[in-house]
């Protein structure tokens, strides 16, 4: 009950806000998508693919990437710091693991609202993208990761402009270094090891080779690692800032 009260009380702000979210969600990928499916993509070809069904799951990824870290991390962050709304909910009778677990997927479906419309504008630049159950589960596990992460940076910054800061060294990095607009395979051997184990090449990965019906088990359990380590983390963190 207390898991869906949370749930219902971020689906009544994003309802108020949908026009104004789905166009922030979209604007930048769009480009990314022009620029690529359109520019580069008819004339490049990696892997034996052409390069817009490369780097469109890499947009995807890394839209939803984006989208999960920012929403809970910026949420958390503001409302421990400024609103100081975090203080009522510490001292209500939620449980930390719920009132985590309800965060981390709010945040998590925003993300993945994000991802969705970005897969569907897609469509006008690659018509022959095949999906599965394969790709969701992927894309969910993506989506809940990022945002576990984020609810942890939300606890941990005290300021907001140093959760800037975490974007700008951490997120913007990931997003152009894992493999989302070029093969891992140009990179030197041990930077592309150390970029390998990230979630977010996990995630690209596991999208382009569910796209070609060629995914690896071991990226949903990656995920998924990932996903059973910040949960408990978060849920602990929650409950020292209590």
């Amino acid at each position: 009950m207390q898991f869906t009260a949370l749930l219902w009380k971020d689906w009544l702000v994003f309802k108020s806000r949908i026009i104004s979210i789905s166009l922030g969600s979209i604007i930048g990928p769009l480009l990314y998508l022009i620029a690529f499916g359109w520019g580069i993509g008819g004339v490049l070809r990696i892997g034996g693919m052409s390069y817009g069904a490369f780097v469109i799951p890499g947009i995807i990824a890394m839209n939803s990437m984006i989208n999960s870290f920012n929403f809970i991390a910026n949420d958390i962050n503001l409302s421990r710091i400024y609103t100081k709304t975090f203080e009522a909910l510490m001292i209500s009778p939620t449980p930390m693991a719920v009132f985590t677990a309800a965060r981390v997927s709010a945040g998590a479906l925003r993300g993945l609202y994000s991802a969705l419309l970005i897969l569907s504008l897609s469509f006008l630049f690659q018509n022959d993208l095949r999906l599965d159950w394969y790709f969701f589960l992927v894309l969910v596990l993506n989506c809940a990761v990022f945002s576990a992460i984020g609810f942890i940076a939300g606890l941990l910054i005290d300021s907001h402009a140093d959760m800037a800061k975490v974007s700008n060294f951490v997120i913007t990095p990931m997003s152009f270094l894992c493999g989302t607009f070029f093969p891992l395979e140009k990179l030197p051997a041990l930077l592309r090891g150390i970029l390998s184990a990230l979630p977010l090449t996990q995630t690209v990965q596991g999208l382009r080779g569910g796209l070609s019906s060629g995914g690896s088990w071991a990226v949903p359990l990656v995920l998924g690692a990932y996903l059973l380590i910040l949960l408990p983390l978060g849920a602990f963190l929650c409950g020292r800032t209590e």
